[in-house]
């Protein structure tokens, strides 16, 4: 018999006390709302002010929708917005397949090749992008002027070649990151039974790697959109993109309508995040998986 029974008395729960945490982590959470304060509030400013019906973005009138409907009144707003898009998806889908091969052969089939391939791809990635322009300007007029290759003449194909660069190399650290974490016992089983290469690029490695290639084409998407550098460089005439007619309006300011295309452009953005967000989850990736292959990892 325990004392317990022979006393008749139950034990007293064990008082409980509040953790009191120290200042410094309220401290570190009020710094850190203020960071992100201060990191956001221009993008809120912008949305709010793309609402504005005046003559300068600056000076906010009063509230209206004209800012939005200029898109689709003046010419010269709807084909800066179009070439961009129209560079974007083509430049993303060209980083895409190039980084994909390369990711795979980096992981799939390394060598002594591998040291200084990465370390191009490492080139490509740090060096600035005025260096990236006054080296793509004279090279494409080379090709197309004095080579007589017409078709870098061209001014879709001239901002995909600049905005790819960069998202080559992005998109093949991603999907080599993602493969060389994953054992290839599935590409072995497929080969031991008869299955082609292209057969098991094409059902196996390329659906272990899919998540890592939306993550890149999402990414490239999205610097397609801000090159802007590289795009006033090698940019012919009839072909200006959105950063670039951004920039030369500077110099007459700003008006309200280039707050409400960016306000569009950003909507534009999270809702392709979403999707890509939607396909991995369906894919089965947890949330923690979606967030390091979006990181390379």
């Amino acid at each position: 018999m325990t004392t317990t029974e022979t006393t008749g008395l139950s034990e007293a729960p064990a008082p409980t006390h509040r953790i009191r945490k120290p200042a410094s982590e309220h401290l570190l959470r009020a710094w850190s709302i203020l960071v992100y304060v201060f990191l956001f509030a221009p993008i809120l400013v912008i949305v709010i002010y793309s609402f504005n019906v005046g003559r300068l973005l600056i000076a906010f009138d009063h509230f209206g929708f004209d800012s939005y409907a200029a898109l689709f009144q003046k010419p010269v707003l709807s084909d800066a917005v179009m070439v961009s898009l129209k560079v974007g998806v083509i430049s993303s889908l060209f980083a895409a397949l190039l980084g994909t091969l390369a990711g795979i052969a980096l992981a799939r089939r390394p060598g002594k090749w591998t040291l200084w391939f990465v370390t191009l791809l490492l080139l490509v990635a740090v060096t600035p992008e005025i260096v990236d322009a006054v080296a793509l300007l004279p090279w494409l007029v080379f090709l197309g002027q004095d080579l007589g290759l017409n078709f870098f003449n061209d001014g879709i194909v001239r901002l995909t070649v600049g905005s790819s660069l960069f998202s080559i190399a992005v998109v093949t650290y991603i999907v080599r990151a993602r493969l060389v974490g994953m054992p290839a016992n599935l590409e072995e089983a497929s080969a031991d039974l008869y299955s082609t290469p292209a057969r098991t690029l094409r059902k196996v490695t390329l659906p272990l790697a899919m998540p890592a290639i939306l993550a890149g084409l999402l990414l490239s998407f999205t610097f397609s959109l801000d090159n802007t550098i590289v795009s006033s460089f090698v940019q012919v005439s009839g072909t200006t993109p959105w950063p670039v007619y951004v920039l030369s309006a500077l110099r007459s300011g700003l008006r309200p309508e280039i707050a409400a295309v960016s306000t569009l452009m950003l909507l534009l953005t999270l809702v392709a995040l979403a999707l890509v967000g939607i396909v991995l989850k369906r894919a089965g990736d947890s949330a923690a998986d979606i967030a390091r292959t979006m990181a390379g990892g």
